[in-house]
């Protein structure tokens, strides 16, 4: 289990902090003092030691002069200067230099109630997590903002699940907290420099198999933000896309990921009371075969009243054979979680492929012999044919999809959070 950081050291002493608030600045001359220490007060009520970074990112007013007024004049206060724009970038490289145990973001104009922070790294600190966020869409988040910000932004969070599958309920809420080790290793995969730099490692943190917590928020929205919809949308589609395609080629490393620093499950899954190796398998493809035939069945003989015979059975082998796949994949070969899960499906569409040869080439065969043969000869002729091609099936599923490969051990993520003030 973590352990938790050691808060006891000296007030005076903020060169190693359990907490790194930053905060990137881009032209913030006009509000970053009263935010700053606003945020600076809140902190020190907390009970443990930390540390403000006011990530100054290619600002052009006086941002930069009252960043360095206050890492003069408060203690907990200090100053990274990037002379290239893209809050993500700044984000990145301020989280990668620091030494502290749990690393925090924040937008400058702290929209979000401060009294939500000791819940967001608490998780953290305690290890019972890896990744933490503030949610203005969870049922008891208390939100203001205009009609048009709440559209954008749960639709935006609606494309996020559509596209690349994540669970996260607010990718962009400016209020997060990630473990150094974690970050350690996830900072480099994330290309994004700009506003696409939070979903991209949620992303890539829920395919490596680790734990995000979710704290509902009280938020404001700020009317002078300077987040530009137009241009950030179409950056934000254009880092869905990429991501995709890296997920659909192998690109990233998600497998060792989830060796080096996902959580493993509790307990390795088993099936109880059902045998293990071929005869298990068997069985287990059995009830899913049985299962797929009935649903086959069904499905053809709906769609069949409104298409010819050909075109219902293509439909109906289609949707079962991707569902049979992800049955098959889950209990009869125990393969968990997303690696691998496209490719699979890949491989099962071409094993469904030689499926519709041997189903097709039955039902033209019966059609060449007899001009009407009815939907009940067609579903008999279908039920044979169907028991060839399962047959098939298995023997590509178990000696080609999910042939036995030599896999790293799954590891539990153990997180060092030993600090000292």
């Amino acid at each position: 289990m973590p352990t938790p950081p050691d808060t006891s050291a000296d007030d005076g002493d903020r060169s190693r902090s359990v907490l790194d608030v930053v905060v990137p600045v881009h032209d913030e001359e006009a509000d970053l003092e009263q935010c700053v220490r606003r945020l600076d007060a809140h902190l020190r009520t907390l009970p443990f030691s930390y540390r403000i970074t006011i990530a100054e990112n290619a600002s052009t007013d006086g941002t930069l002069d009252v960043a360095q007024r206050l890492a003069a004049q408060l203690p907990g206060v200090t100053v990274r200067v990037e002379t290239e724009p893209g809050r993500g970038r700044a984000l990145n490289r301020a989280w990668a230099a620091s030494d502290a145990a749990v690393l925090v973001y924040m937008d400058v104009d702290l929209s979000t109630d401060l009294n939500a922070l000791l819940p967001l790294v608490a998780p953290l600190i305690s290890g019972h997590s890896d990744l933490a966020i503030g949610t203005r869409l969870a049922g008891s988040s208390r939100v203001v903002r205009g009609a048009k910000r709440e559209f954008i932004s749960r639709s935006y969070n609606l494309l996020l699940r559509g596209t690349l599958a994540t669970h996260v309920s607010d990718a962009q809420c400016g209020f997060k907290a990630i473990s150094a080790d974690v970050a350690a290793r996830l900072l480099p995969l994330v290309e994004d420099t700009g506003w696409f730099f939070d979903t991209e490692l949620l992303v890539l943190a829920e395919r490596a198999g680790l734990r995000i917590a979710e704290v509902p928020v009280d938020w404001v929205d700020d009317p002078d933000s300077r987040v530009h919809i137009v241009s950030t949308a179409r950056a934000d589609l254009a880092g869905i896309v990429r991501m995709w395609r890296a997920f659909t080629t192998g690109r990233l490393p998600l497998a060792d990921l989830r060796a080096q620093i996902g959580r493993g499950p509790l307990v390795e899954p088993t099936l109880d009371g059902v045998p293990h190796g071929l005869v298990g398998q068997l069985v287990r493809f059995a009830a899913i075969g049985a299962v797929s035939t009935l649903a086959y069945l069904a499905l053809f003989a709906l769609l069949r009243t409104g298409l010819d015979a050909q075109a219902a059975n293509l439909v109906t082998l289609l949707v079962t054979a991707v569902a049979n796949t992800a049955a098959n994949r889950r209990f009869t070969f125990g393969r968990r979680g997303r690696d691998g899960a496209v490719l699979a499906q890949g491989q099962g569409l071409l094993v469904f492929a030689l499926g519709l040869v041997l189903t097709s080439g039955s039902l033209g065969l019966l059609h060449a012999t007899i001009s009407d043969p009815g939907t009940g000869v067609e579903l008999t002729v279908l039920v044979a044919a169907n028991a060839a091609a399962t047959v098939l099936r298995f023997l590509l599923l178990r000696h080609w999809v999910f042939r036995s490969r030599t896999t790293t051990p799954v590891l539990t993520a153990h997180l060092d959070l030993e600090t000292t003030r």
